[in-house]
């Protein structure tokens, strides 16, 4: 397994067309005043040494000692080996509403954007705790095992949209139900983070809280949107709005958000509602929760002892650039034998 210290650095390689083109425009400029002076065959034949190959053979050598120390830079790691390791913490599953109505843009950019900025942070202040995820509208959708990745768990965020989930609708009690069933170990502390504007279409969840209860799974509930609502935005593939959604009678469908559901839910549960729209608010409160529960110990896989390997790639870009001063433009003398080039022509 591969890891990367500096990814910033890779942002220099853009250098390397720069160069080139620096490169054909010196040559062009060089040939253009050749031209100016005298015949260019002319030239050849007072200088029959010189190499047109080379310069090209040189420009390409530099370029890659200057991808060479770039990833260096980087300093790429490898993993060496998996070892269990013991850590401290509880187990979260966030259950993210992905409904048609999350994309309503009454909390900017839109409560689904506004989710993944929440979750994201939650997740940043997070410690030795273990994470999931689960996507639900009409139905629920399992979209990340419990991991203690939380870069992986960030990227399977990011990837979430409305369009996965067929069902559209909002089956709060089918979310839950999936989440509870994520916690397959049965002493760690559990919790669920609820990320809703609260519009259920479903059944109702009693039944999953009734399952999180007998767990001793509590739920934390955040509200995403406004109890004054928005219309639903259809958008084209450049993120223009063309039309909004409508209902059977061809009015503009306006989704509101629904707080006393999802307080309703982390109150039976012991637990805590907020609404979404402060970030920095909703990341204390889940501190503040996380802080009260009773951390577990438990066993995860993770890869152990990365080394650097930047060495190895110093190491090349500086024996190409050694290449590189030494590689002279004459031409070199078993080469122009073979002709590989068609350099030498027959007279």
């Amino acid at each position: 397994m591969f890891e990367l210290e500096n990814p910033k650095y890779f942002y220099l390689l853009a250098l390397i067309p720069i160069l080139v083109v620096l490169f054909l425009f010196n040559l062009v400029w060089k040939r253009k005043k050749q031209s100016q002076f005298s015949d260019l065959e002319l030239f050849k034949k007072l200088s029959p040494e010189k190499s047109t190959f080379k310069p090209v053979l040189k420009i390409a050598v530099l370029s890659l000692a200057f991808a060479c120390l770039v990833i260096a830079l980087v300093n790429p790691k490898m993993g060496t080996k998996m070892e269990t390791v013991k850590r401290q913490g509880i187990d979260i599953v966030f259950a993210v509403d992905i409904s048609k109505s999350m994309l309503a843009e009454d909390i900017a950019p839109s409560r689904l954007e506004k989710t993944k900025q929440l979750v994201s942070q939650i997740i940043n202040e997070l410690g030795n705790d273990r994470v999931g995820i689960v996507g639900y509208a009409g139905s629920a959708y399992p979209v990340l095992p419990m991991t203690t990745d939380y870069g992986l768990a960030k990227m399977y965020l990011q990837s979430m949209n409305t369009d996965m989930v067929s069902s559209q609708g909002t089956a709060i009690n089918d979310a839950l139900k999936l989440s509870v069933d994520y916690f397959d170990i049965k002493d760690t502390s559990k919790l669920i983070i609820l990320v809703s504007d609260g519009e259920d279409h479903g059944v109702g969840a009693d039944e999953a809280i009734g399952l999180a209860k007998d767990k001793g799974v509590r739920i934390f509930s955040i509200g995403m949107g406004t109890e004054k609502g928005a219309m639903i935005p259809i958008k084209d593939n450049r993120g223009n709005i063309i039309s909004y959604k409508k209902d059977q009678n061809g009015d503009n469908v306006i989704t509101k958000m629904y707080p006393k559901t999802l307080k309703s839910i982390s109150d039976k549960t012991k637990s805590k509602y907020i609404n979404g729209a402060n970030t920095k608010e909703v990341v204390e409160a889940v501190k503040s929760q996380l802080d009260k529960i009773e951390k577990t110990e438990f066993e995860s896989q993770q890869i152990a002892d990365f080394e650097s390997q930047y060495q190895w790639f110093l190491a090349l870009g500086f024996l190409l650039l050694l290449v590189d001063i030494f590689l002279l433009e004459k031409k070199t003398a078993w080469v122009q034998k073979l002709n590989l080039f068609n350099e030498k022509k027959n007279e």
